[in-house]
């Protein structure tokens, strides 16, 4: 059973890593709060109720974890909104670090309407603004580009004007995420790429050929989203369920999460599933720590709804799994003909 919000869980802290060279030290999991933005949106999860986000918000503050990671574009400023609320009244030294994004632009007429990639200056600007008042904050810890733009605005430009709001203080740190090798090589020419975002699961693994490689000769952190791949990796989800996905949850309209993929996927998740068993842990947090234990990794985001969702994965801070354990994934990925990309850290 859950630990209610408002009883802080006596429980030693977690590890932390310092974040590329900044000065912050985050703990190897940080709350994602993708899904916490809500339905009625192109990319929504489907229905969510904000108390719950919220309980399960604090709940991972008193677990431990020091940072949340959201942006402008989940439920269309809804999910930085529910972010305030969770922290609202929290002691300083309880309040953990909180990342945001810039670079989708919507449209208010049509929330369903694709985001637009936009890296104009002026819109980045109005862009920081905005969530800093949604959040109620004084500086955004990490502030990062979401993806390369499609407005014509060149990677030097919308990187030039994050340095500015650096060095002007209105951000802590400056990150980019889900861009590729030559683009971080071209941003760091101009100034340090304290961070990269990218998707990194069992199933998704093809930044582990460059862009981890790259952060970590260049000391930049990385902090992942969707190491359980949306799900496919907690160990609880069925051909049935995926079925089942409403659809207002975008996974409903995912290749991985039907066919001949979905199949692969969750014979993957089976084999996470026999660790798991031997370890003692659950499913989700073997998944997590397998992105964790490849080199360049700091963190990776997971998301939660509830407080026992937190719980089941929040282990994955302190797992290491061994070598005989990764190799065994590896196999299993090659029989199971899962995902695509390398397949073991270190090869």
């Amino acid at each position: 059973m859950a630990t209610p919000a408002n009883i802080i869980t006596p429980v030693a802290p977690l590890p932390t890593r310092q974040l590329g060279r900044t000065d912050m030290h985050i703990t190897p999991v940080g709350f994602g709060a993708w899904a916490i933005g809500g339905p009625d949106w192109a990319v929504g999860w489907g229905a969510q109720d904000d108390n719950d986000s919220i309980t399960a918000i604090r709940h991972a503050v008193e677990r431990g974890i020091n940072w949340i990671d959201t942006a402008a574009i989940y439920g269309l400023g809804h999910s930085e909104e529910v972010v305030r609320r969770a922290l609202a009244g929290l002691p300083r030294v309880q309040r953990p670090y909180v990342f945001t994004k810039c670079g989708l632009v919507w449209d208010e007429g049509n929330r369903q309407a694709t985001p637009r990639q936009v890296g104009a200056p002026v819109s980045i600007r109005r862009e920081v603004e905005a969530s800093l008042r949604r959040l109620d904050i004084e500086h955004i810890d990490l502030y990062q580009m979401h993806w390369p733009a499609k407005d014509g605005t060149p990677i030097e430009a919308y990187w030039q004007t994050l340095l500015d709001l650096k060095k002007e203080g209105k951000v802590r740190a400056i990150g980019l995420s889900n861009h590729n090798v030559e683009q971080l090589a071209d941003a760091e020419i101009m100034g340090h790429v304290d961070t990269l975002q990218p998707p990194f699961s069992a199933i998704r693994r093809d930044v582990a050929a460059a862009e981890l490689r790259w952060c970590h000769a260049n000391q930049t952190g990385v902090i992942v989203y969707s190491p359980m791949q949306s799900g496919l990796l907690t160990g609880r989800f069925t051909a049935e369920r995926a079925a089942a996905l409403p659809k207002d949850d975008w996974r409903s309209r995912n290749a991985e999460f039907t066919g001949d993929k979905l199949a692969a996927n969750l014979k993957l998740a089976n084999a996470f599933g026999m660790i798991a068993e031997q370890r003692g842990a659950t499913v989700a947090a073997v998944a997590v720590a397998w992105t964790l234990a490849w080199p360049g990794v700091t963190g990776a985001i997971v998301g939660a709804r509830s407080p026992a969702q937190v719980d089941g994965w929040i282990a994955a801070a302190t797992l290491e799994l061994t070598h005989d354990e990764l190799a065994f994934v590896a196999v299993a990925m090659a029989a199971t003909g899962a995902g695509s990309g390398p397949t073991l850290p270190g090869h």
